[in-house]
């Protein structure tokens, strides 16, 4: 009896030293500096949206939420990285449709952002917006396509990149008006905009964080934005599709984790994220910089981020582009 009661203590003592380690991991989490990594540069919607959602996280988790921008090939670089680094939670990605596009556009990619990329939470979304410069002599989308009618490939649209939203979204304007302009690729929004203010180029299809305060300052004209309809940020700005019926183009944007990384610890930031959504100031910034707080749970943002695939790889094939 004493052998069997021993035997049985110590059974007891080792399942107790294989679960208490996990507890403990889930309640000290996070215990040291958080990586947020971003595939595009300072000023980009993604960069700005980061900064926000990460100071509210290092307020609430009481570590610092570090961003580190990661240029390079539209965001895979900074995929690539947080696939490579260790699921504890400690490396996380700033995702959303650029990484979604990647998925598709690129052939030969060392990773599967479906695969090796965990969904955490949704953080924002909105819409592009059509933007010109103010001597451009379109002053509505009705006005923009008549002019690109009248004058065929004298129209050069920039965007983030071949493949990005502000590309795509572009070219489902380019089908859906039957019109043709020229494509002109960028590293990113922010010096497309620069061009555009400086009349290099004649339209972007930006993400609003970016052209927000070109916008306010004079410095851009809107013309539409590619919601279904208006928009709190722009209420001036009548949606494309009054235009166009059907043209519809939203982006979205949101933490992501290595694969593996524990369940409870994709809980807690989901949870702590959609907590800082609800803050007021924190609904007060985002709306200032044109976007909404999107909350959702990790699964159903896993489903938005597979829905937006089929999505723009429909338009890639309707649009020719071809896949690298």
């Amino acid at each position: 009896m004493k052998l069997a009661r021993r035997a049985f203590l110590r059974l007891t003592a080792g399942a107790a030293a294989l679960v208490l380690p996990r507890i403990a991991h889930a309640e000290i989490y996070p215990s040291r500096p958080v990586r947020i990594v971003v595939g595009l540069g300072p000023g980009s919607a993604s960069d700005i949206l980061a900064r926000l959602i990460g100071h509210a996280l290092s307020k609430r988790l009481g570590q610092p939420f570090v961003i580190e921008n990661r240029e390079g090939a539209g965001g895979i670089l900074a995929a690539a990285a947080v696939v490579r680094a260790a699921p504890d939670g400690y490396t996380l990605l700033y995702c959303g449709a650029a990484d979604v596009t990647n998925s598709i556009f690129r052939q030969n990619l060392s990773f599967d952002f479906f695969r090796d990329i965990a969904p955490v939470a949704s953080v924002a979304s909105g819409p592009l917006v059509l933007v010109v410069n103010p001597s451009f002599p379109a002053k509505t989308v009705q006005d923009f396509i008549a002019y690109a009618k009248a004058n065929p490939d004298k129209i050069s649209f920039g965007s983030a990149g071949i493949g990005t939203v502000a590309h795509l979204a572009g070219e489902l304007f380019k089908a859906k008006a039957g019109i043709d302009m020229v494509h002109v690729p960028y590293r990113g929004l922010p010096p497309a905009l620069t061009d555009l203010i400086g009349g290099r180029v004649q339209a972007v299809f930006s993400t609003t964080p970016p052209a927000i305060g070109y916008l306010r300052a004079g410095k851009l004209r809107a013309l539409g934005v590619t919601s279904a309809t208006r928009f709190g940020a722009l209420p001036d700005v009548p949606p494309i599709g009054d235009s166009l019926p059907g043209y519809e183009a939203s982006i979205f944007n949101g933490l992501g984790a290595p694969n593996h990384t524990p369940r409870e610890i994709i809980d807690r930031l989901n949870n702590e994220t959609d907590a800082a959504l609800a803050d007021g100031g924190i609904k007060a910034r985002l709306a200032d910089l044109g976007s909404e707080p999107l909350a959702m749970t990790s699964p159903d943002f896993g489903k938005l981020l597979a829905a937006e695939g089929q999505k723009w790889a429909k338009v890639m094939r309707e649009a020719g582009i071809k896949a690298k």
